[in-house]
């Protein structure tokens, strides 16, 4: 089977990625959700995935200088993850997420990568050698900087990636 990965700008690609991420993370599924009112930061670079079937996964690429500890830090974030559900388990989401980490790789100066994630997906990531970040995490909303903790965060060494601590994403999450 044929398939097509390819990286692209967040906001000229985001009309290809919507389709996708509506399938999967429509307002019927979110708005039962603890985070249905979080306003997201747009991702800066896309990981699309494509078979003959068509768009079967997304992964959102960010970079973004935050604060750890008060000392500013440059890294990338994932998020969006979201694979068509008659194609899950077949290794999409993992190729995804490896080609977003290796982009994060080649910005030389991102330290570390981070990610939000729910309890159902802890395990899917901790095997890929994602790390709880067990700190605290801020970050900006229409109403003023608020304690981040509708998901768990996850880090993933790229130089160093620290697992205590405090996070302000310095902006919208991902």
């Amino acid at each position: 089977m044929s398939v097509e990965i390819d990286i692209l700008n967040g906001d000229a690609s985001w009309s290809i990625a919507k389709p996708l991420h509506q399938a999967v993370w429509g307002p019927q599924m979110v708005e039962k959700l603890p985070w249905r009112h979080v306003k997201w930061a747009n991702a800066d670079l896309r990981v699309l995935i494509e078979t003959p079937d068509g768009l079967v996964c997304h992964v959102g690429i960010y970079f973004r200088t935050i604060s750890w500890n008060g000392r500013n830090v440059h890294v990338g974030g994932i998020g969006g993850v979201c694979t068509r559900e008659d194609r899950r388990c077949r290794g999409y989401a993992t190729m995804a997420i490896d080609a977003a980490v290796h982009t994060m790789r080649a910005n030389e100066a991102a330290r570390f990568a981070i990610l939000f994630c729910e309890p159902h997906n802890f395990a899917f990531y901790e095997a890929r050698k994602w790390q709880p970040f067990r700190g605290e995490v801020y970050c900006e909303q229409p109403e003023g900087r608020i304690r981040f903790d509708y998901m768990a965060p996850y880090v993933l060494d790229i130089v160093r990636a620290p697992t205590l601590g405090t996070i302000d994403l310095c902006g919208l999450p991902w």
